[in-house]
């Protein structure tokens, strides 16, 4: 596994990553993926989201501020994604805080063939029918190791399961890694997890293998947390400072300091 090869191969390559994320953090996730070197699009209109996906590398859908079209735009995406081979990441966001966003998540999960599921240990959990605690789009609580919930979710919805937290874990049910790349200041600011799911369809755009794909960009963007956070006062320099760590890392350095066991 070399995250620094897949990087350069996404800076080379600079793939389409079609997003139909939430209102919250367009503005973020779309910064994010342009800081990383790829190209994002937010197209969510029901008229579009087909021919829009055909021209993208990847797709990521987050179920952060739902409404019945685009659920409906989600699941036209995702099944036109899985006809061209594309990869799709998908968002969980609040799984357990309602009835309607665990559902439709289900639902993603049923009628959509997912290469990566990206959430915290309160959403997978919420999913897989592990007690958990999800306030908002917070997890407060789990009742599992993480990386045995990884495991799980992903034997359960045969993906590869990406939960993330102080330390990340990623699974295909078989074999599972840890990613220890990243810094606290990520849970002071709004979208990090969103921006987290972005830059895994950044990766998995470059890398056909979804397990190594999941882990470097959790890598990826733990290592630019950590350069952020050093130059940072607080959570307002950390957020701006977050896109210029992406922009700067290297192959080299990702390599050197990616910490995945």
């Amino acid at each position: 596994m070399s995250a620094g090869s897949t990087l350069a191969r996404l800076r080379n390559q600079r793939p389409l990553v079609h997003q139909i994320t939430n209102y919250v953090v367009m503005n973020e996730t779309a910064n994010a993926t342009l800081a990383l070197g790829a190209l994002p699009v937010m197209a969510h209109a029901l008229e579009e989201v087909e021919e829009m996906v055909g021209l993208a590398s990847a797709l990521v859908i987050n179920i952060g501020t739902l409404s019945p079209p685009w659920v409906e735009s989600m699941l036209v995406a995702g099944r036109a994604a899985n006809a061209r081979g594309i990869p799709v990441a998908l968002d969980p966001v609040g799984a357990g805080a309602t009835r309607y966003r665990t559902e439709t998540a289900k639902r993603l999960l049923d009628e959509v063939d997912v290469a990566v599921l990206r959430g915290n240990a309160g959403e997978i959990a919420t999913l897989v029918g592990v007690d958990a605690e999800v306030r908002g789009v917070e997890s407060i609580a789990a009742g599992t190791d993480r990386a045995e919930l990884a495991r799980s979710a992903a034997r359960a919805f045969g993906v590869v399961a990406s939960v993330t937290g102080p330390v990340d874990h990623v699974s295909d049910g078989e074999r599972t890694l840890s990613v220890a790349n990243g810094h606290e200041l990520l849970a002071s600011v709004t979208g990090t997890g969103c921006m987290a799911t972005a830059i895994t369809g950044c990766f998995l755009a470059t890398n056909p293998s979804a397990l190594a794909a999941a882990a470097e960009a959790l890598a990826a963007f733990g290592l630019a947390a950590e350069d952020a956070a050093a130059v940072a006062s607080g959570p307002g320099t950390f957020h701006a400072a977050l896109y210029d760590a992406l922009f700067s890392l290297t192959p080299d350095s990702l390599d050197e300091r990616a910490r995945i066991a």
